[in-house]
């Protein structure tokens, strides 16, 4: 039971995350049972589990709906990153080892390599923006810090912030990874606070002015 409970709940997150499962959409629990393949009973649980991370909302007497965020909400959404992400690429330039930094060096320069291949793959992009920026959360050493982010960075991802890029702009994020990796490679904690900020605020405004997604995937 345990298991298809935590497989319905990762289709179901998935789902929400790719846009399958759109903003604001009515979900009940026999069309997810029907879409993942499962039975009613372990995505009833897991519902109730996204229920409780906020990714959907279970409403009396109505019934289970995606959650969806405001402008204004995806604006202060943004401005925590903000803070919380440049304060962590600072602490990052003063304490990370060989290790990390060789590892974000590669992940940045897998993204480089992405952006710059035909058709592009913007779930391959996303997966590795990921990784990125938890490496960098995991180079600042505060584990509070990188929970406290992981409760938010879900929405943008939820968003499908990348599908929004246009080929310049995600060269442009690709270009803002390099030079946080050269940032913390010299140890300038100003520096990789910088380069932080002007990285996320770039995707904010990205997100906020584009009003549908761009079929990214078919630019060649």
């Amino acid at each position: 039971m345990a298991k298809a409970v935590d497989s319905a709940y990762r289709a179901i997150r998935e789902g929400i995350l790719a846009g399958t499962f759109a903003q604001g959409s009515h979900i009940t629990a026999r069309q997810l049972a029907e879409a993942t393949g499962l039975s009613r009973t372990p995505v009833r649980e897991a519902m109730r589990r996204l229920d409780a991370e906020g990714m959907i909302s279970l409403i009396p007497n109505r019934g289970a709906f995606v959650a969806s965020w405001s402008d204004s909400e995806i604006e202060q959404i943004y401005e925590l990153r903000v803070l919380l992400e440049s304060f962590a690429a600072q602490t990052a330039a003063e304490r990370i080892n060989d290790a990390q930094r060789d590892r974000l060096k590669d992940l940045a320069v897998e993204m480089t390599h992405l952006v710059e291949q035909r058709p592009v793959d913007v779930e391959a992009i996303a997966e590795v923006n990921d990784k990125f920026h938890k490496g960098v959360l995991e180079a600042c050493g505060n584990p509070r810090l990188r929970d406290l982010l992981g409760a938010i960075t879900e929405v943008p991802l939820q968003l499908s912030t990348f599908r929004r890029y246009s080929v310049d702009e995600l060269r442009r994020s690709a270009a803002q990874h390099a030079e946080l990796v050269a940032a913390l490679t010299v140890g300038d904690a100003d520096w990789a606070r910088s380069v932080m900020t002007s990285h996320i605020r770039s995707a904010r405004h990205t997100l906020l002015q584009a009003p549908v997604a761009i079929p990214i995937e078919g630019i060649g």
